[in-house]
This record gives structure tokens, sequence and C-alpha cells, in this order.
């Protein structure tokens, strides 16, 4: 266990209560079922040195009424060998399309600091985990888990690279969920622009290099091979077999969420100007043909009138596919050049035949389809078919998707508010480029610090309507105009969180996040630059509108891979991943191969079981 900080709890826990008004819709408040929601003992944010420097998680969790000790356990950090080969069995090392380490110049390896995420999967008797590291190229592990039958404790017995020639390698995975059939959904985030070239994908020529080429083979890159999700299948012998799923669409793949129906999946699209997505699978647990469906956002609620807004959700066909199908498009090697015909505007308006849409933070683009393409527009240049068509393209920064299903909301994680989801503005002052040329569906108040939306779900599994539910609040340091009205002042420069440009007892950046069905209670991760020098996890009960922070992390360092696992042979986890200790801010308190930045593979826990 990594050391913590302990405090002295009486004979109840104590659950932290944020602020009303811009962090919740609703006063804070008791719940006196307390065992039919989760409750933890909250930790300070972070104001040593020492604290900013180690993974401190909740020292007691509640769950059905049940009280365990917990903390956060480390199962492997990036580096670690577990077998006998170093080539094979060192945690994190990228491989290339023979499993063989790729080497730099001075014949070195890479170890990957970038785990993102990692899943638990029951696969027979035995328990394995499946983790991505989030490079171009990119590698998955297979580590194969024991588990204290008193204790509940996870320890790595074994890891070894997952042999990803079959699907062309994996492209920057990120985050991802496990199936109701137990296997690894995995993604691939900030998908090549393909109308750039086949350029835009040469960080992978080093997968192709056959276990020899130093450099990789160039001439084997088509940046149609990446953008999709990422399934894995592991047999209880422990074999792990990798799918791609050319049907579920291409773009900036964060996380693809499957439905308890078992055939509705909701797909997530990370960056500037993207979409949401519904994918429908024609056959139960089987994600390999289906339809593809865009999110439009008509918005109800007064533009920027408040803190987070809503709208009615409608939902747009881009097309039906099989994986088959859109691979033979794929080996066909097409260009951009040959689905859309690129335009030119003139004062934004674009010439006649040709339709206007703005994507992925490129702005204004004039767009033909060529003929006969639909089906290629559809699930090799999804985004901007999305958009031809009218769906809506102004999401900023969308990551994690998580379901209630008691309460049949599907939450969504947006890290900021800002650029296309503001009314021809950008962080609060006026500009046009992320609406011009567009709809301008989404209009809502800039907040660099994120904001998590509630879903309506219907019988169907079909999202009708969305409503905000919490947000951060900026401080001066980000917002010193104060273009939003409840922005607070900067902290002061003797202030331990001097650094944070969000209110340390608010989340910033919210990402992966998790639902804890039948605790009402969300979990959010974060991804924060200078909004929080330190991420957090929180614990959100979603009636009491409490918010708890359960974990902090080093300087610089990802929450990634907040999953929540409610009864795993009895004992329940939160899995989290620290990712990139020093990574993003204050690389300057640590040497550039300190070990320090390696990254954390572990979990909240465990828990009591939640049956």
């Amino acid at each position: 266990m990594q050391q913590r900080q302990m405090r002295q709890l009486g004979a109840h826990l104590v659950t932290a209560c944020a602020l009303v008004g811009v962090f919740a819709l609703a006063a804070c408040g008791n719940n006196d079922s307390a065992s039919a929601e989760a409750s933890f003992s909250p930790i300070d944010d972070a104001a040593t040195d020492g604290a900013k420097r180690q993974v401190i998680g909740t020292d007691y969790a509640t769950v059905d009424g049940k009280t365990s000790e917990t903390g956060y356990v480390t199962i492997l950090r990036s580096g670690e060998q577990r077998g006998s080969s170093a080539a094979l069995n060192t945690f994190g090392q990228i491989v290339d399309d023979t499993n063989k380490p790729i080497l730099k110049a001075d014949g070195s390896t890479t170890i990957a600091d970038s785990n993102d995420f990692s899943s638990i999967l029951r696969v027979g008797s035995k328990l394995y985990a499946v983790s991505q590291f989030e490079s171009q190229p990119g590698s998955m592990y297979l580590t194969t888990l024991s588990q204290d039958s008193e204790t509940g404790k996870l320890s790595a017995v074994g890891t070894q690279a997952i042999n990803l020639s079959g699907i062309n390698g994996i492209w920057n995975p990120c985050a991802g969920s496990v199936t109701p059939w137990e296997t690894h959904l995995g993604s691939e985030e900030y998908e090549p622009d393909a109308r750039k070239g086949v350029g835009s994908a040469a960080s992978m020529a080093p997968f192709f290099g056959g276990g020899s080429v130093l450099d990789g083979d160039a001439s084997k890159v088509n940046p149609y091979f990446w953008g999709f999700p990422v399934e894995v299948a592991v047999s209880e012998s422990g074999v792990a077999t990798p799918t791609k799923h050319y049907s579920m669409g291409r773009f900036a793949h964060e996380l693809s969420y499957v439905m308890p129906d078992k055939k509705t999946v909701y797909q997530t699209d990370d960056g500037t100007n993207v979409g949401f997505y519904r994918y429908v699978a024609d056959a139960e647990a089987n994600l390999g043909a289906g339809t593809l469906y865009a999110m439009k956002w008509t918005q109800t609620s007064e533009a920027g009138g408040s803190e987070l807004g809503t709208a009615d959700i409608s939902w747009i066909e881009l097309g039906h596919a099989s994986d088959s199908e859109i691979k033979a498009l794929i080996d066909a090697k097409p260009a951009f050049a040959d689905i859309f015909e690129l335009g030119t505007a003139a004062g934004g308006v674009c010439a006649d035949g040709f339709k206007s849409v703005n994507t992925n933070g490129t702005g204004q683009e004039c767009l033909k389809l060529k003929s006969g393409q639909e089906k290629a527009a559809a699930f090799l240049e999804s985004r901007r078919y999305a958009a031809y068509l009218g769906a809506t393209t102004e999401l900023r920064k969308e990551e994690g998707v998580t379901f209630d299903p008691d309460g049949k909301k599907l939450y969504v994680a947006y890290s900021e508010i800002n650029s296309g989801m503001e009314d021809n503005k950008k962080a609060g002052v006026a500009n046009t480029a992320n609406d011009v040329g567009g709809p301008n569906d989404i209009k809502l108040r800039y907040n660099q610090c994120g904001a998590v939306y509630a879903y309506d779900v219907d019988s169907n599994f079909v999202a009708t309507k969305a409503t905000g539910i919490l947000t951060g609040r900026m401080t001066t340091k980000r917002d010193p105009n104060m273009t939003n009205p409840s922005t607070m002042a900067a902290y002061a420069d003797d202030s331990p969180f001097v650094n944070n440009s969000c209110d340390v007892d608010g989340i910033a950046n919210p990402d992966n996040i998790s639902f804890m069905a039948g605790q009402k209670t969300l979990l959010i991760g974060e991804d924060s630059g200078d909004e929080h020098q330190n991420d957090a996890i929180w614990a959100y009960n979603i009636e009491s509108k409490n918010l708890t922070r359960i974990a902090s992390t080093p300087y610089g360092a990802e929450t990634t891979s907040l999953y929540y696992y409610p009864d795993v042979n009895d004992f329940g986890y939160i899995m989290a991943v620290i990712q990139h200790p020093y990574g993003e801010s204050d690389g300057d308190k640590v040497s550039a191969g300190s070990a320090e930045r390696r990254s954390y593979f572990g979990y909240i826990g465990s828990l009591p079981p939640h049956k």
C-alpha cells in the first residue's frame, strides 16, 4: 500500500460537502439510508511538497452499510518486469509488429509512462488485466492477477505485451470500459487527419519495424488504419485476441460504453469541435456490425444564461456497416480526396454544391461528398460526415461516459466548457473561429474547469435530454476579467494552492467517470493542467449533492482508468491509474529519468462488495 495520510475518525465516516451554487444544482443534505449509498473518509487537498509527491487514497469506505479500511494499492508501475523476458515482460515497453522492443538510435528501448485504461477481466476462475499505453505507437499488456482470499489484495503474477500486428498496431489508446461479456473495450484517440496525407500518421512507422528496422517502414502507414475502438478478448488460458471495430466509426475515440442491452454503445470524441455518437449493434454481445448515429443538440436553456444548460437530444443516422466492409475500404488505401472534394469559403459562405462544416479545431471547411462515398464518409470520416448531415460537432474535451441503471441516466464528462460550446466566443471573449460555418447549436457559459452532464435515457437506451449537474469554479488566475460571474479570486501568492486556477474544493477538468450502481455515487477523475496542480478523484452523491475528495495524485499526473468493480470474488475495487507523474507540470521537481515519473496501475480498496 502506498504511503497515505491517516486521520483519526469517529464512529461514523465523514462526507465532505461541496459549496452550493456553482458546484451543484441542489443544496447539500443528508440521506438516512446509509446502506443504499457509498461513503468515504475525505482527504484534504495536497498542501505540502511531500503530499504533492504522493498518491493518497481515502482511508475508509462504506458500501451497503459495511465499512472497510482502504487506501491506494499499487499493482504495477511502468518499467517493472513480471516474467523472464525483459523484452516481452516489462510493463509498458513499446513493441513493434513482431512484439520486439522498438529501439532508439542508441539501442535503448522506450518505457511508456502513459498507462491509461487498465481493465479487470474475470475469465472462468482466472483474473486478468488488459492495460493500454497512450502513445504513438501504443502498446497493450496482458497481466495475470492473483487475489488474496482474505484481504482481496490484487497482485501481478506476470505481464506480457499483446501482439497487435493483426490490427496494424494501436494509436494513442486512451480510456476504455469492460463489456457485459467481460472483454476489454479500448480506444484510439486523436485520429490522424487523413486530409493532411500519410504524413499525419508518420509516428506509427516504427511499429512496422519487423524486429530490426530502426525507424520502421513508412510505406506501410495508412492514416485510415487508426481511430477506432479496440476490443480484447482473453481466454481462461491467457490468450489475448485484439479486434478493431471499424463499423463503430472513426474519430478521436475517448471511451465506448456498452449499455445493458448489450447492443447500444455510447462513444465520446475528445478534442475541439467534436461529436457524440451512438452505435447499435446488429446482435447482442457482438460489435462487428451495426448502425452509427451522431447527436443533434437543441438547446432549451437560454444562451449563456446559466452556469449549466439543458438541451433536447436527437440522433442522425450516419450509416450501417460491418467491420469487414470497412476494413476492405481501408485496405483499398483511399485518400481523403477520394471521399470529399474540398472547396473554399468566401466571407464564411461556401460555394454552391458544397456544405459548410466546422470540426476538430480545423475551422470552417467546405465539403462536397464524392458520388457513392456515403459509407466511406460515415465510417472513415465520421465526424466530418456527421457535421455534413447536420449533427452537432461543437463539443470540447468530451471524455468519460457511464450509466446509472436505476436512475436511467447516462453521465458524460466535458473537461472544459470552451470554444465551440460557447456562443461565438473562446474563453469568454468574442471569437467566431469555432462557430463560423456551423449551426452554433451549443451556447453555454465559458468554464475552463469543466462540467458533468446527465442524459435522460428511454426504454430503448436512447438519450433524449441533457442537463448539466456539476461544474468547477474558475479563479481570476484563469478568468482574469471574470467573464463567468461565478469566478472567484485567485489564491494568494503565499497560499499552498497558488498554482491552481480552479477552486480546490470543487472539480476541475473531469475526465474518467464511473457510476457506483445501487450506491447513488458518481466517481469523477480529473485531467488538469494548472487548473488543479494535483489531480484528484471525487465521489459525488447524486441525491445529497455531497462531493468528497477520495484520492490525490502527484504533481503533473492525470487520473485515468477510473472504474468501479462492485463484486470480484466478494471484494469491490475502484480501479485508478496514475498516468505520467510530473508530465503535465512541475517536471523540474524530478530528473528526466526518475522512477518517480513511472505510471501507477492500482486501485482504491478493497471495498465491501455490492451484490
